[in-house]
């Protein structure tokens, strides 16, 4: 199902860094940076991060889970260097941290491979699950294609994707509604195709 939504307002084409000093992009390479992106909980601490720096306890408040929970995702994420600690402030005699991404867009590498690299989680399964309740309510907004490409191809398309993905990531956070957006590429051995025509010289059909 495709929808498409009215003509949005004018809005400044970039965001500030969110208080602190942010990387445009950070390309993973390690296999503990893959698998630190491997759970959908901290893609969404990471998602949050992208507006502002915030303390376990904020986080633990918005994504309405146990501090003891968003602590440990916030280390992996911090161990794998994601996240960073960009300000301290004291608490009742306590140093409570205020963690920040440290690059707006992370990519894992081309080059990043291997039997010992993990898979990253399915972004498309979660998509589906995210976008149910919109599917539903006739608000989802997107497009399936297909089309025989030669891997060149495809990696060149690939790229102006991931180029407008960057530009999404730098939009102001001024709306009240969180949009996901979800792209891929992703080859499909046993889709059907047409036989080779008998006759070169017979127009096509239409």
């Amino acid at each position: 199902m495709t929808r498409h939504p009215s003509a949005p307002r004018s809005v400044p084409a970039t965001i500030p860094p969110p208080g602190h000093e942010i990387a445009d992009r950070l390309v993973l390479t390690r296999p503990d940076q893959v698998r630190a992106l491997g759970h959908p909980l901290r893609t969404t601490i990471l998602g949050l991060l992208t507006e502002r720096a915030a303390s376990v306890a904020e986080l633990a408040e918005a994504t309405r889970r146990p501090k003891g929970t968003i602590a440990h995702h916030v280390a992996v994420l911090h161990d794998a260097g994601l996240v960073q600690v960009v300000r301290t402030r004291r608490v009742r005699a306590v140093e409570e941290r205020f963690y920040g991404r440290a690059a707006r867009t992370v990519t894992i590498s081309v080059n990043a491979e291997g039997p010992e690299l993990p898979l990253d989680f399915n972004d498309f399964e979660v998509a589906a699950r995210e976008s149910r309740a919109a599917y539903e309510e006739r608000l989802l907004w997107a497009f399936l294609r297909h089309a025989r490409l030669t891997a060149e191809q495809a990696s060149e398309f690939w790229q102006r994707l991931r180029d407008l993905v960057e530009e999404y990531d730098r939009l102001p956070r001024s709306g009240d509604t969180t949009y996901g957006l979800a792209v891929g590429i992703y080859p499909i051995p046993d889709y059907p195709t047409l036989p080779e025509r008998h006759d070169p010289e017979a127009p096509d059909a239409g």
